[in-house]
Order: C-alpha cells, then structure tokens, then sequence
C-alpha cells in the first residue's frame, strides 16, 4: 500500500510498505513503425538514386584531391610570398576534396543503413563464445540473410558507385606519399663515394694519412669533393662515414679485403631507422645507435649483437694513393641506411 503524506516543503512524498514483485514482467518490444521506404517503392528508389549520388560525390571528391595536387605547380623559381600563397591554395584543394570524399562515404553509407537496411528491432541474449556447429551455421546464414536484406546484391546501383568511391579514395595517399621522394632502391644504392676518393675529414676538412690512425683512433670522414655536390647535404647524410683502428687479429676475416693496416671504414647510417651510429665503445669495440640502442660489433664486421636493427653495418672498402693518403677502394658494396621491403 503506497500513502501521500505532505512533507514539511508541502509536496507529496510516496511511501510503501516495503513489498516489492520478485521479478519484472518482460514489457517486450514497442509497436514497430514502418519507414517510407519499407511502404513506398518509389521512396525507396528514390533514396537509392540519393545513396548512390553521396557516393559519386565522394568520387569527385578525389578526383578534385589528385587533379589539385597535380594542378597547382610548386616551381622553384616562384618568389617566397608566391610559394606560400601556391602552398596555400594547394592544401585547401586537398583538404576540400579529403572532405568532400569522406563525407560522401560517411553520409552515403548511414542513409543507406536508415532508408533501406532493415531496422526491425531484435533482442538477443547472451550466450558462450563458441556456439556448436549448428549455431555457427546459423550465424553464417545470418550473415547471408544480412547481405540479402541491406540490399547489397540487389541493388546495384549503390554496390557499383560504393565500389567505385572505396577504390578511388586511396589514391590521393598513394600519390602523395610516392611523391615524398625517390624510391630507397634508387637512393640509398648509390653515394658520393667512388674508387679513388680521398677520406677527408668531416666538419675540418683535410684528407688523412693511414700514419695519422694510431692504434684506437676514430675519425668521422667525407668523401673529398662532396661541398661541390648539386645537393649537398643530401649526399652528405648518405656518404657519413666512421673511421678506425683497430689490431688487424682483431678483425673478421670478411671485413679484412676492405681495411687498410687495421684500419676499417664503416657507414654510420643506422640500418634501423637512419641515425647517426657515432658512439664508440674502444674496450668492447662496440658501436652504438642513440637513438634506439642498436650495438654493432666491430670485430665482426660490424654485425647486430643488440637492438632493432636487422643488417651489419655497410663496409666502405679502403686503401691508400701514392702520397700514403686513405682513399675508397671501391663505392659501398650495397645500400647504406634503413632496411627496406626492396632490400635482398
């Protein structure tokens, strides 16, 4: 029994007598209301032609990005305020056809779920993760009959237009991230470096007698000529090289046709990530990577003995001219720097 007693504020407060039901009665599911769509076969046609135009939108909404992109030419001759106003126009291109694409997908896909998907309204309980055969073959019908009613096969109209905005909307990204620069193949194989070229060293300047590398020495060197280079610090990040001394019973066999009198000549390029390998460890003969700590082993031709990295440090074979100066017997054997997916 519920009374109404007034309070000192003057509402009403209810009370019972502390009885409650031992459990609720299921008031199952509301009346369903059917759209116009689900009535109408012209709405539903209509709401077809409008999907699909969301997606032809997205279409050209890419279109607009790689035409963009294309389009407004970054000439090097263009004055500073005229770069920017260029660069400028550039991105608001591609950030109205990113959006115009995205939003053509978004919207397209949530009319099509709300004007002719099913949304009769279901419960379904919960149950153990893995269901017996019988179970699993009626989720997989369930999935059947999904595909069936979203309309995705009969409709073709939607499917095509669909198809065509998810497989144009990569585009833009590929184009943009092969236009960031050569492919590693074509790069990282060829350096400053050729037979002949004095080491030189590196910020000073100077070239250097193997007499100069006293036993434990280590030197950072350039190739000779390398300031002359059209792109210079381009050619300078490939072409870092360290310089060392070591007992020539300390070195590998491998690593001995390209050292000279002890003296051996590594790329200091990580072959993880690309950072400077200049940290020298003269009691261990130990290189170490900064950035995330990968350890080369210099009396074993600089192979990995720790960290991210997969490959031995690239050996810069040398030996000396008739004045006694150290200079490349040979370019690098292979790619210097990162590993990458065209790397044998």
């Amino acid at each position: 029994m519920s009374t109404n007693e007034p309070d000192h504020g003057g509402s009403d407060v209810a009370v019972h007598d502390g009885d409650l039901p031992a459990r609720f009665e299921n008031p199952g599911l509301p009346e369903h209301k059917h759209r116009l769509t689900d009535t109408d076969p012209k709405a539903a046609r209509r709401a077809e032609k409008q999907v699909a135009l969301l997606f032809v939108l997205s279409i050209v909404g890419t279109l607009v990005m790689i035409v963009g992109y294309f389009a407004v030419k970054m000439d090097h001759g263009l004055g500073f305020l005229d770069y920017l106003d260029r660069l400028a126009l550039s991105n608001q291109i591609l950030g109205i056809g990113m959006a115009v694409s995205l939003l053509g997908i978004g919207v397209g896909a949530v009319h099509w779920a709300k004007t002719l998907m099913p949304d009769e309204e279901r419960i379904d309980y919960r149950h153990l993760q893995r269901g017996t055969d019988e179970e699993r073959a009626d989720a997989v019908e369930m999935l059947n009959t999904g595909v069936e009613e979203s309309g995705f096969a009969r409709r073709p109209l939607i499917r095509n237009t669909l198809i065509g905005a998810m497989a144009l909307f990569p585009l833009p990204g590929i184009i943009l991230f092969r236009d960031t620069g050569p492919l590693p193949e074509k790069v990282l194989t060829e350096t400053f470096w050729k037979a002949g070229d004095r080491l030189t060293l590196d910020p000073e300047g100077g070239p250097i007698k193997a007499s100069d590398m006293v036993l434990g020495a280590v030197a950072h060197v350039m190739p000779e000529g390398i300031e002359e280079a059209e792109h210079v610090l381009n050619e300078k990040a490939k072409a870092a090289v360290l310089l060392i001394r070591l007992e020539e019973d300390q070195l590998a066999p491998e690593s001995l046709d390209g050292a000279y009198g002890g003296i051996v000549a590594y790329s200091k390029i990580c072959t993880h990530m690309g950072c400077p390998v200049a940290l020298y460890e003269q009691r261990t003969h130990h290189l170490l990577c900064p950035c995330h700590q990968s350890t080369f082993d210099l009396t074993q031709n600089c192979k990995v003995i720790f960290g991210p990295a997969k490959r031995a440090l690239p050996q810069l074979p040398i030996t000396v001219d008739d004045e006694g100066y150290l200079v490349a017997a040979a370019p690098f054997g292979e790619p210097v720097g990162p590993s990458y997916w065209e790397r044998s």
